[in-house]
């Protein structure tokens, strides 16, 4: 199970909030709807916090 968490989903998380990261700085660089990039830039917030717990459950996991 810690190898499953630490090879697959801690890395598509990270993924997923660079993705949304990018999204976002592209879509404000090029003027795109500033609603758009607030919308993005809190999706990313959220997916962040995913992540983080993702990575915490990881690491207790390992440790056990």
């Amino acid at each position: 199970m810690s190898e499953f968490m630490a090879y697959l989903l801690v890395p598509l998380a990270v993924g997923i909030v660079a993705v949304i990261l990018i999204l976002g700085l592209v879509n404000l660089a090029r003027g795109g709807s500033p609603q758009q990039s607030q919308k993005l830039m809190r999706l990313r917030v959220l997916f962040q916090f995913i992540a983080i717990i993702i990575i915490m459950l990881t690491i207790l996991v390992m440790n056990r």
